[in-house]
């Protein structure tokens, strides 16, 4: 699932602080490491949610069977030093290593069936895709998963790496049931542990004494995860020292960022794709011709250099440009004002109501008006629509809009995840809203995920992109780096296209 992913939160309950249990108070204070982000930690629960505030807290909490190198992005042992997969590819077979909660307690193959049957197949899970091709799950021994599929899935390892695919307590989760469990002091499998959690403020880790990771996390700092809204809060408080790391740096910052005596901004590798999504589900553009018009009338080279100062590269196709088999050669949808007004005369769809959602983000908003100007000088009358966010996906999801610019990202290399996000109408989310509908997509989308041979899977996914490119399932605007600015005092730290700080690798010069 790819987001927009920053509003399908949760909402957030009841302020919880807690400590701890079995986390001794150090005899001398240890340093305390401030990242602030716009992006809210609403749930502990690695069920609950795919709003990208969890998705960066849950990397931190849960440990996963497998990781990715955070240098290389090669997938490495992590809870499972080993694994067996069967000849006909429907068997994989993982031997743990010896590891423990954050209370000394064993983990066990148990804690792992528990932990991934749960994301599969509970009713409350907000992303079951990725083991949407597990038959079962089995703890054949203590220390041995079996998982069997259902057809062979060449994306299987590499989904065992997303997110929500931690490994958390099975007794202390049927304890206390899902919601006490989860809801201040979780048992915990990753680098750090919950200090304090205090809903639409902050979330203070300590590290995990009992982490699987002999040595791990390098620093003994205290961590805390500050909820800052405001842009221009972030920068000022990072300036003055207050906090040492600012994720979502706005566009108009960077510059001046640069060149901060004691800060390090960097422009990090992600998956990330500005689109505009258009409602098939209802005229104008239900109808191809207005698709293409729109986008034709879309000069998002232009729209890239004013949106972002030139940092982001214009997008080409409809999937990330930093996925495996992204088609670097198709040409894209050219800008031809011309066409478009001849396009949208031929659709019939001249003079039509867009309605255009935009929420309060920067980047959102000038999207919005650009995307404004360009539609009214072919020949459509759109209009802005400002929602909140939650307002957003209720809205789109029901195909109560028109049109809207927004972004979402891959969880991994492979771009199967990607398609059946955005791309598919059958997969479960409706295209992203757009309710985009192309059965041939959708068997493409079927083939890519059981071939195993790189060269046939690029040759589906480069048809998968001429199609919905030529067709505008969306119009692609933008790939965009993840600008996250440092204190130049840390090294270790990162923030990975698949959106995890590697906290655990995090060194402070003395």
């Amino acid at each position: 699932m790819h987001l927009f992913r920053t509003a399908r939160a949760l909402a957030a309950g009841t302020a919880v602080i807690a400590y701890c249990a079995g986390v001794a108070a150090p005899a001398v204070a240890a340093e305390t490491i401030r990242i602030a982000s716009p992006f809210p930690t609403t749930t502990l629960d690695p069920l609950r949610s795919a709003a990208a505030g969890n998705i960066e807290t849950y990397g931190q909490l849960y440990a996963r069977l497998l990781q990715r190198n955070p240098q290389s992005g090669n997938l490495e042992p992590g809870l499972a030093e080993s694994w067996d997969v069967s000849a006909d590819g429907l068997t994989y077979t993982f031997h743990l290593r010896e590891a423990k909660f954050s209370d000394g307690s064993p983990l066990t193959a148990t804690d792992v069936a528990f932990s991934l049957e749960r994301i599969r197949t509970d009713k409350q899970s907000a992303y079951p895709a990725p083991l949407s091709a597990v038959n079962s799950v089995t703890a054949t021994d203590p220390k041995t998963v079996t998982f069997k599929l259902k057809f062979t899935f060449s994306p299987f390892l590499g989904n065992l790496e997303i997110w929500n695919m931690g490994i958390v307590s099975k007794v202390d989760v049927e304890k206390q049931g899902a919601e006490k469990a989860f809801s201040g002091v979780p048992l915990t499998s990753g680098p750090y542990v919950v200090k304090e959690w205090m809903p639409n403020e902050k979330l203070v880790l300590l590290p995990n004494e009992h982490y699987w990771r002999k040595g791990y996390p390098k620093s003994d700092a205290t961590v805390e995860l500050l909820e800052i809204a405001s842009p221009e809060t972030r920068i000022a408080m990072l300036k003055a020292g207050d906090i040492d790391v600012v994720r979502g740096v706005q566009w108009a910052q960077i510059d001046e960022l640069k060149t901060g005596e004691n800060i390090d901004m960097r422009l990090e590798p992600s998956t990330t794709i500005y689109v505009t999504l258009l409602n098939n589900k209802r005229e104008p553009f239900s109808n191809l011709q207005a698709r293409q018009a729109a986008a034709h009338a879309v000069d998002n080279k232009a729209m890239t250099k004013a949106v972002t100062n030139g940092y982001a590269e214009p997008a080409n196709t409809t999937l990330p440009g930093a996925v495996d088999f992204h088609d670097k050669e198709n040409p894209g949808i050219a800008p031809d004002p011309a066409k478009a007004k001849q396009l949208l005369a031929e659709s019939g769809m001249q003079g039509r109501e867009v309605k255009i959602l935009a929420t309060g983000g920067a980047a959102e908003q000038q999207l919005a008006l650009l995307l404004q100007a360009q539609w009214q000088a072919i020949g459509l009358k759109p209009t802005i629509v400002n929602v909140d966010s939650g307002a957003w996906w209720d809205a789109t999801g029901k195909g109560d809009y028109d049109a809207a610019a927004t972004w979402w990202y891959n969880e991994t290399p492979d771009p199967d995840l990607a398609v059946r996000w955005a791309l598919c109408g059958t997969c479960g989310s409706n295209s992203f809203n757009t309710f985009y509908n192309n059965a041939k997509v959708d068997k493409l989308v079927e083939q890519g995920t059981k071939e195993t041979d790189p060269v046939k899977r690029a040759a589906i996914y480069k048809e998968i992109q001429e199609i919905t490119t030529e067709e505008v399932s969306q119009i692609p605007l933008y790939y965009a780096p993840n600008a996250v600015a440092y204190a130049k005092r840390l090294t270790g730290i990162k923030l990975t296209p698949t959106m995890q700080w590697t906290l655990e690798d995090m060194v402070i010069a003395k």
